[in-house]
């Protein structure tokens, strides 16, 4: 296992309190999305750049390994959770990262209160767990375009198709 030094915008729940009320200071507007992030692909990309272009700062919470695997099964991640980290906070689009291990973003969400939250357009906003916490504080939902037939799932069965087991 590789030793890992984290990149400086991937953040304690800690540090991530101070620097949003540092941005709120500012008049600065944070646009916050949540996930795995498994084999970062073409589509992540694009969804996590239509979700910076919202704000002023793009932070994305990072569902640690445990909470992977709760979601997705116990061969999951495919990249552990130090490494997709660096990957992510090393995109231009993203301004932070912090990891979270519950089931939902909802605890993180509601100590954040990003003032935009977004997600991929699989999702219908009013069927998120997580709308009733951040309309109650006043943050918006924005739903961003899907783009089809990119996921890590996809990605996972194309190498088992061509390399087998």
């Amino acid at each position: 296992m590789m030793s890992v030094i984290l990149p400086t915008n991937v953040m304690t729940l800690e540090t991530a309190l101070l620097q949003r009320q540092s941005l709120r200071d500012a008049g600065k507007k944070l646009v916050f999305t949540n996930g795995c992030f498994d084999l970062l692909h073409a589509g992540h990309v694009t969804y996590l750049q239509e979700a910076r272009a919202l704000g002023d700062a793009l932070w994305v919470g990072l569902n640690t390994d445990t909470s992977v695997q709760g979601l997705k099964g116990p061969l999951r991640p495919i990249v552990p959770e130090q490494e997709r980290a660096i990957v992510m906070a090393a995109l231009g689009c993203v301004d932070g990262v912090v990891f979270f291990s519950d089931p939902t973003p909802n605890a993180l969400i509601a100590a954040l209160q990003p003032d935009i939250h977004t997600k991929g357009g699989d999702y219908k906003a009013t069927d998120l767990q997580e709308y009733s916490i951040i309309t109650a504080y006043g943050g918006e939902v924005k739903i961003l375009p899907f783009v089809e037939g990119m996921s890590s799932s996809n990605m996972i069965g194309t190498i088992l198709e061509r390399y087998g087991r």
